[in-house]
C-alpha cells in the first residue's frame, strides 16, 4: 500500500485514541512519519479537511451522542472533549449542527453526524490485494437470531443495489444522519430491500435506523419509515480484519453465504424480511444478517 495512505491512516487512528486531549500538529506528525507540514498536506489531500477542522467535527459529533444518550451536563462534556468553555462550545455545536447543545439534549432530533473512514486505497490496488489475500482461508461464524417487528427509517435511492451506487444516488453524508438517531441496536444498518418494500421497484440498497415499531420521533426530511415484519436471520460473521482490508472481509463473508446451506438447518430465505449489512468494523468482523424461515 502507499506509504502516504499508510500515514494518513495512522495520523486517523492517533486522532481516535486521542480525542479526549489537545492534539497537536508535532504528534502527528511524529504518527504520520512525515515532517508537520507534509504530513497535513497529505491529510487534507486525502481526508477533505484539515487535521484541526476533522478533529473539531469529530469532537463535536461524539459530544452528541453523550448528549443524547448521557445525563451528563454540557459543560461536563464540553471540559471531556477538550473544549475550553461552554461558550465556545455551544457556538461550535450550533454552528456545526443548527441547535443549541442544552436543547439537543433536551430533545434529540437527528442531526448529520460527522462519521469518518479509514483512508483506502485506490480501487484498482483494493482489487489486487483482494485477490492476493483470498488465498488464506478464513473463519466465518454462523449464528441463528431473531428480531421482533420493528421500525425502519431509510433514504431511498433509485437504482442503487449496493454502497457505493447508492452514495453516488444520495450522496455519502446520509450515514451522519441515521447516526444520531437512538437506535435498536445502537448503529445504522444497510439493507437489500424485499420486492415488496422497494419503491420504485429498482429501488434494492438503502441505508436506514432500525426503531420501535411504536417509535413516534422525528422522521428526517427526505427520509420515510416503513414497518419490517418479525423475522428470523442467520448471522454470518468474518474474523476481525485490518480497516484497509475490508473488501476483503466482505468477500469472504459473501462466499460463505454461497457455500452455506440452510436447508441443512431447517430453513429457507425469508421474502419477507431484508438482507442486513451491518457497518464493516475491524475489530469485530464483517457482519452481515441473511433473512430465512423454518421449512414446513
Amino acid at each position: 500500500m502507499d506509504d502516504r495512505i499508510k500515514a494518513v491512516q495512522r495520523m486517523q487512528r492517533y486522532i481516535e485514541s486521542h480525542l479526549g486531549e489537545q492534539i497537536t500538529p508535532a504528534e502527528l506528525a511524529e504518527a504520520a512519519m512525515f515532517s508537520p507540514w507534509y504530513a497535513r498536506r497529505l491529510f487534507e489531500q486525502y481526508t477533505g479537511l484539515t487535521p484541526a477542522r476533522y478533529i473539531r467535527r469529530l469532537k463535536l459529533s461524539r459530544s452528541a451522542l453523550r448528549l443524547r444518550d448521557e445525563h451528563s451536563g454540557v459543560l461536563d462534556i464540553a471540559l471531556d472533549m477538550g473544549f475550553g468553555s461552554a461558550e465556545g462550545y455551544q457556538r461550535a455545536f450550533r454552528a456545526e449542527f443548527g441547535i443549541n447543545p442544552r436543547a439537543y439534549s433536551e430533545a434529540p432530533v437527528p442531526i448529520p453526524l460527522f462519521t469518518p473512514y479509514i483512508v483506502k486505497p485506490e480501487e484498482n490496488e483494493r482489487k489486487c490485494e483482494r485477490n492476493d489475500s483470498m488465498n488464506n482461508v478464513k473463519t466465518v461464524f454462523v449464528k441463528e437470531i431473531s428480531r421482533s417487528a420493528r421500525k425502519v427509517i431509510i433514504k431511498r435511492g433509485i437504482a442503487a443495489d449496493e454502497y457505493w451506487s447508492y452514495c453516488k444516488e444520495v450522496g455519502c453524508d446520509v450515514w451522519g444522519i441515521l447516526s444520531s438517531i437512538r437506535t435498536l441496536d445502537g448503529e445504522p444498518v444497510c439493507m437489500w430491500l424485499p420486492e415488496q418494500l422497494r419503491n420504485p421497484r429498482a429501488n434494492v440498497y438503502v441505508q436506514g435506523a432500525e426503531v420501535p415499531a411504536d417509535y413516534d420521533g422525528t422522521v428526517p426530511e427526505g427520509f420515510e419509515i416503513i414497518d419490517l415484519p418479525a423475522g428470523d436471520f442467520l448471522m454470518f460473521r468474518g474474523e476481525p480484519f485490518e480497516e484497509e482490508h475490508y473488501v476483503d472481509a466482505i468477500q469472504e463473508v459473501w462466499e460463505a453465504e454461497k457455500k452455506f446451506d440452510m436447508s441443512l438447518n431447517g430453513y429457507q430465505p425469508d421474502e419477507n424480511n431484508p438482507r442486513i449489512q451491518l457497518e464493516p468494523i475491524g475489530a469485530r468482523g464483517y457482519i452481515e444478517l441473511v433473512p430465512v424461515r423454518k421449512i414446513k
